[in-house]
């Protein structure tokens, strides 16, 4: 599959966890060769650092990355929030992967507006910059989460309406292909409970869980970017990529990190905005989800955007993290998969 050849790439809050791991396995060349891929993000130090990070990767397995950021990787100052900024990033690009997003709950519940701002907001100059300047664009995935179903905080809203902003647009831009993605908790991203986890038994601490009968669907980053690439290699238009991934209960996830060196463990009570249990096909999208492979598809909501009229739903009832929950040892061998840190602490 060559569905990045040639092709001129921006990628949106590209300094993020995902961002990062996105941009690397698209200079892998997995999906073909890029003319060129932007990183798009108001953070100077973090594109320092990302910068830094890929001309220091020298060794063989990394060759093909450390030679391709070399000539192909850019690095752009701005804010999604700015609508300028954003018209000038995305002249000549032909792919928009629009990772940019406040996505830490409680922060989101503090600051409401700008997360509004940012995760709305953002999307919306995104299409308006299409709309209004003639841009080349041909494809647009957004990056929303497990919280925009069925949204109790303003993280998961803010997300449910970035959704549904990129999947009208394709009403009127019938050369763009507009789709999503959405996710689970990336078990080695900012902000996770794994890492948590990690460096609070590292430091022999009191591990802190919300609550005890709390769930979480789990992947790794390397997972949320199958996903990604799985929407940018569609042909469809208004959908919604869901990966079928395993949940967990978090009480388990701490058990598991702990091993034999047992600690006390705090029920802090729920956060604000915080849900017990997460869901990433609600029952009202049941009936308009059908099966690809290793993913869900939501098929939009709007019907003239549905290219598929009898649907075989793939569901009977809503996909959450309550339902089928790993055990112990599958558990274990899923965490070895989440990054070379994590892997590290649990066989050291």
């Amino acid at each position: 599959m060559n569905e990045l050849d040639g092709k001129r790439i921006l990628v949106t809050g590209g300094t993020g966890s995902l961002g990062q791991t996105l941009v690397k396995r698209i200079l892998t060349g997995e999906l073909g060769t890029p003319e060129q891929i932007t990183v798009f993000s108001r953070d100077e130090a973090k594109q320092h650092y990302m910068r830094l990070d890929f001309l220091h990767r020298e060794t063989a397995t990394d060759d093909v990355i450390y030679q391709n950021s070399k000539d192909r990787l850019n690095f752009r100052i701005g804010d999604i929030r700015d609508y300028s900024a954003v018209v000038a990033a995305m002249r000549g690009a032909d792919i928009i992967f629009n990772a940019a997003a406040l996505k830490q709950v409680p922060s989101c519940e503090y600051y409401p507006f700008e997360a509004v701002l940012t995760n709305i907001y953002g999307a919306a100059n995104i299409v308006r910059a299409v709309r209004e300047n003639d841009l080349p664009v041909k494809k647009i995935i957004g990056i929303s989460t497990d919280k925009a179903c069925k949204p109790i905080n303003v993280m998961g809203m803010t997300k449910a309406l970035q959704e549904r902003v990129l999947i009208e647009a394709n009403r009127d831009l019938p050369n763009v292909q507009l789709n999503c993605v959405r996710y689970g908790n990336v078990i080695a991203s900012r902000g996770s409970i794994v890492p948590l986890f990690v460096d609070q038994i590292k430091k022999g601490q009191t591990l802190t869980i919300t609550l005890p009968e709390m769930t979480r669907f789990l992947l790794s980053l390397d997972r949320a970017v199958d996903t990604v690439f799985e929407a940018v290699k569609s042909d469809g238009r208004g959908l919604t990529f869901v990966p079928k991934v395993a949940s967990a209960k978090i009480t388990d996830v701490a058990d598991v990190l702990m091993g034999e060196n047992k600690l006390p463990i705090e029920f802090t009570g729920i956060r604000p905005g915080e849900k017990v249990h997460e869901i990433m096909v609600s029952e009202e999208e049941c009936f308009r989800t059908v099966e690809r492979g290793d993913y869900y598809v939501i098929l939009p909501v709007l019907p003239e955007l549905r290219d598929e009229t009898d649907v075989s739903a793939a569901l009977a009832a809503e996909y959450s993290s309550k339902d089928n929950n790993l055990t112990g040892s599958e558990l274990r061998d899923l965490l070895l998969t989440a990054g070379s840190e994590i892997n590290q602490f649990l066989t050291a």
